[in-house]
């Protein structure tokens, strides 16, 4: 028996035989050519094939693990597409005349080295990013790719390094957990093994010899136990069955109330981006859909999806819930989402710049087009919908002369539709401040602390040299929560949160006693938030 440490990435203990997986090596030789742009060429062609993998990738981890979590493969498409990692690769095929081949490999070591040697623990992963990527370009460039794997039993996946993509197409019926060399706690593959609630250690050296053999992982302390005795493999087994009681415990709440032990009821909603992840969300115990992203159907494509395609879709959701409350968010792109569809700019600021409900109304057609397709899938369930980035009455004034439109279009063609609730996402300041008489002219709030804190704070999410100042507990983001639902409530409108605070157990208690009505958040932490508030007694007298 042999044991070893190494870094927690993922919770669980995982017993099972280890399967050491091997990655092609690639050895990029300098080589001279007379045709640069011929390779440049080449290059263009090879980043374009790699892009195309990232988006099916992207598709499938919608499917597989959510919005949030595939993001990953749309980030790294654009990190492809990106004018400085271009022409990096450029200058070095025509500056040194050489292949193309080398000028990736070149650029992408000089590039991940810069984000090795940061100081900033989340930037240091990032440079795996840029591995990954250039590793992809490079497989297309050579044509070859790395050992497949499949297996039918419990299977401890062991490497150098799993990429997100790798990760996102585990079997987890077959692989019960990983463990790897390289990665940290802040990598992308960590975050989809959190995702993918698959146990995951990094930083154990391995070893050619350990394939085949019995081993447990532990993914909460970090520690590997190859060739375990019977004493080990007793004390495991022992902690499995009770991780498994306590996932049997959380299952029996699927059917109970989320009301605290004072009596008062908390709706726990779902946040989706797929129509797997409503499954999922009912499978949970959803009591509702807080957030349905819609975005999810404009991503991927050269055209917006038509008016049929999303009726379909919307159906599917809203029949799925069986009456339940669905809350379709309109389309929110622009930021770190971007649609190939949509045609967008360039932008230096994109978070302050033309996206969510600003696309919408400067585009009233695509706008009318997503409205027709919700209201029409109202006929089938109960479904709402909100618009985001709101930041004035003006603004919601329009969308609901566009909306009643829309009705009006759909009566004249004997469309039925059912009652359809209008709210808001409240995600400014400005929505803040004018929260009060925004509460007079919607039927509810839904805050998006996300982007309430990025702008609250001038911190910009996506910008990770800036983590340190990206404080979801500041004073200023929970006065603003506070001052939102004060405002609700005196026009006697329901407000929720379903950014990712709603799901922050530190503040579960807070924002019940604060008034929150509703508090959407993943499907996997409906059970686990469920438990939470019904141990709370929040009433203040």
């Amino acid at each position: 028996m042999k044991q070893y440490r190494g870094v927690s990435l993922c919770a669980g203990i995982a017993i099972g035989t280890i399967h050491v997986l091997k990655k092609a090596a690639y050895e990029v030789p300098r080589k001279e050519i007379s045709d640069v742009e011929y390779e440049c060429t080449r290059y263009r062609a090879a980043r374009d094939t790699a892009v195309e993998q990232l988006q099916a990738v992207y598709k499938k981890a919608i499917e597989e693990v959510g919005q949030d979590a595939a993001d990953i493969f749309d980030v790294q498409s654009m990190l492809l597409m990106d004018d400085d990692w271009n022409d990096a690769v450029y200058t070095v095929i025509r500056g040194e005349h050489v292949c193309a081949e080398y000028a990736v490999h070149q650029s992408a070591t000089h590039i991940a080295k810069i984000f090795s040697d940061m100081d900033d623990e989340y930037l240091r992963a990032r440079s795996a990013d840029i591995t990954d990527v250039s590793r992809r370009v490079l497989t297309a460039l050579c044509g070859r790719g790395d050992e497949s794997f499949s297996s039918d039993g419990s299977v401890i996946l062991a490497a150098t390094d799993l990429t997100p993509a790798e990760t996102v197409q585990l079997n987890t019926v077959s692989v019960c957990a990983v463990i790897t060399t390289d990665g940290s706690p802040h990598s992308h593959t960590a975050i989809l093994a959190r995702t993918m609630n698959i146990p995951a250690i990094a930083g154990i050296v391995i070893d050619d010899d350990w394939n085949g053999k019995l081993a447990v992982v532990d993914g909460g302390t970090g520690e590997l136990i190859i060739s375990p005795d019977s004493a080990v493999l007793a004390e495991k087994r022992t902690a499995l069955r009770a991780i498994d009681e306590q996932r049997i415990s959380l299952h029996k709440l699927k059917t109970e109330d989320t009301v605290t032990l004072d009596g008062r009821h908390i709706d726990l909603y779902a946040n989706v981006g797929s129509i797997t992840d409503v499954a999922c969300a009912v499978e949970n115990g959803a009591e509702g859909i807080g957030l349905f992203r819609s975005e999810f159907l404009y991503v991927g494509r050269s055209t917006c999806p038509t008016e049929a395609e999303q009726f379909a879709v919307y159906k599917a959701a809203a029949e799925k819930m069986q009456g339940k409350k669905i809350i379709i968010r309109t389309l929110d792109i622009g930021a770190d989402k971007q649609a190939d569809c949509l045609q967008l700019d360039r932008e230096e600021n994109p978070a302050l710049g033309f996206r969510a409900i600003r696309i919408c109304l400067e585009r009233p057609e695509l706008f009318k087009t997503q409205l027709r397709a919700i209201y029409r899938a109202s006929a089938f369930g109960n479904i709402a919908v909100m618009y985001p980035l709101i930041i004035s009455v003006d603004e919601v004034r329009r969308i609901k002369k566009i909306s009643a439109d829309v009705r009006l279009s759909l009566d004249a063609a004997h469309i039925p539709y059912g009652v359809v609730e209008e709210g808001i996402m409240i995600e400014t300041p400005a929505a803040v401040l004018m929260s009060a008489a925004l509460a007079a002219e919607v039927d509810f709030f839904s805050i998006g602390t996300n982007d309430l804190i990025q702008y609250t704070l001038a911190v910009d999410r996506q910008n990770a040299r800036l983590a340190s100042f990206y404080d979801a507990h500041h004073p200023a983001v929970l006065r603003g929560i506070q001052m939102t639902v004060e405002s609700a409530h005196k026009y006697g409108r329901r407000v929720g949160i379903c950014g990712e605070l709603a799901a922050d157990p530190e503040l579960t208690e807070m924002f019940i006693t604060m008034g929150i009505d509703e508090l959407s958040v993943a499907p996997l932490a409906i059970l686990p938030l469920r438990k939470t508030i019904r141990s709370l007694k929040c009433n203040s007298e």
